[in-house]
């Protein structure tokens, strides 16, 4: 694994959902400051355990998680925020009976930012800003999430599968915003299923297998022949 200033560490990790069965077993993999990492697996490889245990939804049995050096296994789900640490979740998280504008506003409010510079960048969410977020379509929906990681200013941003059922040209807009973010420098990583599409816009790819890594590495590594290496690597 490549070495240097790590926003995102993971040391040994150990997870699941009761005491005689692991779903990650002695993960590491970390992420630098201003890079794009991503991480692919097929269903079932235990990328949404993952998640939760960074996000502090399910404490590790073994390991530790670090944000900039400083242990966030102990930080509840809640104070993520506030250490630096923001999820796009694969699903929705906005509150359906609220408006556009009132799910921003939750975000500015706790991080003490302004809503105009996400309407700068998303002029449709400003068109709907009194719209319910309930009654917009799905791309919109995500649209309002890459609004609320903007007002986050996160030191670390985690992506969740953000193409999951969203028409082709919808998918080719989120994964523009996400290159967009890239070249910010905010700090991801990117778990996705669209192995591809990956391999094109990260810094560094893990390949994760029934809770393990079993690759990594640059994506010009991944690009010869990927069918039958990531097929290899995925124990296919």
């Amino acid at each position: 694994m490549e070495t240097g200033h790590a926003v995102l560490g993971l040391d040994k990790i150990t997870a699941g959902y009761s005491e005689d069965i692991d779903i990650i077993r002695g993960l590491s993999l970390e992420v630098p400051k201003g890079q794009l990492r991503g991480l692919i697996g097929l269903n079932g490889a235990g990328k949404s355990t993952l998640l939760k245990t960074i996000c502090g939804f399910l404490r590790p049995k073994r390991g530790e998680v670090r944000l900039n050096g400083r242990p966030l296994s102990a930080v509840a789900p809640h104070q993520c925020l506030r250490e630096g640490l923001f999820l796009i979740p694969q699903e929705s998280s906005l509150f359906p009976h609220l408006t556009v504008e009132a799910n921003l506003a939750l975000i500015a409010r706790a991080t003490g930012s302004f809503v105009q510079p996400v309407y700068d960048r998303f002029p449709d969410l400003k068109e709907r800003r009194h719209v319910k977020a309930g009654n917009l379509s799905g791309g919109q929906q995500k649209m309002v999430e890459f609004g609320k990681a903007l007002l986050a200013r996160p030191q670390m941003l985690l992506i969740d599968e953000p193409s999951i059922g969203l028409a082709p040209q919808v998918a080719r807009q989120v994964y523009q915003w996400i290159g967009e973010f890239a070249h910010q420098g905010i700090t991801m990583l990117l778990v996705d299923h669209n192995i591809l599409r990956v391999i094109e816009m990260v810094d560094y790819v893990y390949i994760l297998n029934l809770g393990e890594i079993t690759a990594e590495g640059r994506p010009e590594q991944f690009r010869d022949d990927l069918r039958r290496q990531v097929s290899t690597w995925l124990g296919l």
